[in-house]
């Protein structure tokens, strides 16, 4: 990557020789402000034309925060576009329009690489020889999915690169027909292979295929004497077409489309994607997006279009859009033919007909869905300002605990001591601020002792960051910051032990408590009774929350060196598993806790890890 600029001249000139040095070839541009933080990310054709235009009449509120221009110059807008969206998911840079929380949008995948393929939720979509479907708005339509897709196709449910359980014996799915049993031969692979290509037809919109292959069946079947049979398609090709019917679209002239509706105020905005395949409706998702105060609806259009389709395996060839986007469709059109490997994308504004009321109704649902989460939001604004307030009041502060910081022990037998810190500002979970800590004490389970060590870590910590300055690389900015409040879990006995530790945040105004679990109960020092809160107020449901984050956050963090430690001592004492073995193992289950559940076959199935040693490997795990 290069970068223009010597920071000797005014920001103004040094912007103008930066951008007159920029290249003239497709590539990726960075804007940076004074913090040397990015604020934007954009591709182009001509990184210098495009860039020029920001420049020459475009966001001002955005470029006057310019101080410095980065670039990455590539071959081909296709790299452009790859490399775009890598720099978007790692800087979340504050000036694109992006989805909330598009890092954990669910798919539905199909392990096309087994001789029994599995129909499953996953959050995933790089495993080569898996058929990817998605992204869905919400975890709810995926199962709700997988559901239906059971009851009309008959997959197996199993994990596993092979069908099947240790009882030998069918699960419960076949006798509620939701599977074939294909683990006990009910069914034999060319037959499941059929269902499984109703479901890759009825993901991609192939319904007149479904019908037809069903109707076949049914014909076959029935010539066959088969009448059992004939009359469980008949029952699925019914369930079928009922499900169709309900939502195809009346009088369309385009079989196959993506329709967006995009509505936007202020820094929030909420676009809908309406699927039409052969005819009929097949999802109506709602996607929340972060945008630039006052970005208009036409840039939001544009900037969901491209976020949304980098993320989806699938592309249709019709996308139909709304009068925001007039005069911007031929150039959103040939990125999105990129992103199809070459394959022609039409985007046309719908005007007429039945297109334009389907494309109306995703309009009005994006201004409804917006104007519920801005209700929402502010519903919940207010009761996080009640609760904190409230929770002043009642412990005698003199200011709003804008910082609240929780703290818990996890131990185990005195094995494997952790504690956690985490943290709450306004009311909301400040996750970025989470912190765990081992406790070094090694003489057997000790709450109190440990709680003393880890406080009086915390605020050592504090001391040495507070003076530091905003830019030091060493600076840790959760440790550096004062807290109004800090919660221990746990009662007097507690609450004691962790004064000890805090009279510097003590002599700096901040409230220290116990919540002890029982009753609810919150301690404040030198009191021998609990505070007079309800335990149902909000104020007392903010701290139970924050407790509870607690306990969460140090069970999770105790849970994972435990596994880790038990699981790498078992590999040690392997032959054949060494350093790269074990790499490998933990690389490819990505945790230590879901190697240990693995099954014989799963672990047999591992690229590079010879059967003999994935059996012993087995057996070990399961011996302890």
């Amino acid at each position: 990557m290069g970068e223009a600029g010597t920071g000797s001249e005014s920001r103004e000139r040094r912007l103008v020789a930066e951008r007159r040095a920029l290249p003239d070839e497709p590539g990726v541009y960075l804007f940076r402000d004074r913090d040397d933080d990015v604020i934007y990310v954009g591709k182009a054709r001509s990184i210098r034309k495009r860039v020029g235009s920001h420049f020459s009449g475009g966001n001002a509120a955005m470029t006057s925060e310019v101080d410095s221009i980065e670039f990455l110059a590539t071959d081909t807008e296709s790299e452009a576009l790859i490399a775009e969206q890598n720099f978007i998911k790692r800087y979340r840079p504050r000036f694109n329009v992006r989805l909330r929380d598009d890092k954990s949008y669910p798919y539905i995948a199909v392990s096309l690489d087994e001789d029994f393929p599995r129909v499953y939720f996953t959050r995933e979509r790089h495993r080569a020889g898996r058929a990817y479907f998605g992204p869905f708005s919400s975890a709810r339509r995926v199962r709700e999915t997988l559901d239906l897709l059971g009851r009309l196709f008959q997959f197996r449910t199993c994990d596993g690169p092979e069908p099947g359980r240790r009882s030998g014996s069918p699960c419960l799915d076949y006798f509620i027909d939701r599977c074939g049993a294909p683990c006990v031969g009910y069914v034999d692979e060319e037959a499941y292979r059929e269902s499984i290509d109703g479901v890759l037809d009825f993901l991609s919109g192939r319904y007149g295929r479904i019908e037809e292959e069903l109707e076949r069946q049914m014909e076959e079947a029935s010539a066959a004497q088969d009448f059992e049979k004939a009359a469980a398609f008949r029952d699925r090709l019914e369930a079928v077409r009922s499900l169709f019917e309900r939502q195809r679209v009346s009088g369309t002239s385009v079989a196959s489309a993506d329709l967006i509706g995009v509505s936007a105020e202020g820094a929030d905005a909420n676009a809908q994607v309406f699927q039409v395949r052969d005819g009929v409706l097949l999802e109506k998702q709602g996607f929340y997006l972060e945008v630039p105060e006052g970005t208009g609806e036409g840039d939001v259009a544009a900037g969901f279009i491209e976020r949304f389709y980098a993320t989806s395996p699938a592309l249709p060839r019709t996308v139909l859009v709304g009068p925001e986007l007039s005069g911007r469709t031929d150039e959103l059109a040939e990125r999105l033919s990129v992103m199809r490997d070459g394959s022609p994308v039409e985007l046309r504004v719908a005007e007429r007909g039945e297109m334009r009321r389907l494309r109306e109704m995703a309009e009005r649902n994006a201004r409804l869905a917006l104007g519920q989460e801005q209700l929402r939001r502010e519903f919940g604004r207010r009761r996080k300002a009640e609760a904190l307030s409230g929770l002043a009041e009642a412990l005698g502060m003199d200011e709003v605990p804008v910082r609240i910081e929780g703290f818990d022990i996890s131990n185990l037998g005195g094995q494997d001591t952790v504690a956690s810190m985490v943290v709450f500002e306004g009311g909301t979970p400040k996750k970025s601020d989470y912190r765990r800590f081992k406790v070094s004490r090694g003489s057997g389970p000790d709450d109190y002792a440990s709680l003393e060590e880890i406080l009086g870590r915390r605020m050592a910590r504090y001391e040495e960051q507070v003076d530091l300055s905003p830019h030091d690389p060493e600076r840790d900015q959760s440790f550096a910051s004062l807290p109004g409040l800090i919660l221990i879990d746990g009662g007097k006995g507690q609450l004691s032990s962790g004064l000890k530790a805090l009279g510097g945040f003590l002599e700096r105004g901040v409230t220290v408590i116990g919540l002890a679990k029982r009753h609810e109960e919150i301690f404040l020092p030198g009191s021998s009774h609990p505070a007079p809160i309800r335990p149902d107020s909000e104020a007392s449901l903010l701290l139970q929350r924050v407790r509870d984050e607690a306990h969460r956050f140090a069970i999770g963090h105790h849970r994972g060196r435990r596994s880790k430690r038990m699981t790498e001592s078992v590999l040690d004492g392997i032959r054949g598993v060494g350093p790269e073995r074990k790499r490998l193992l933990l690389r490819h289950f990505g945790s230590p806790d879901r190697l240990a559940e693995a099954s014989r076959e799963e672990l047999e199935a591992v690229p590079g890890l010879p059967g003999k040693v994935a059996r012993e490997v087995y057996e070990q795990l399961h011996r302890v």
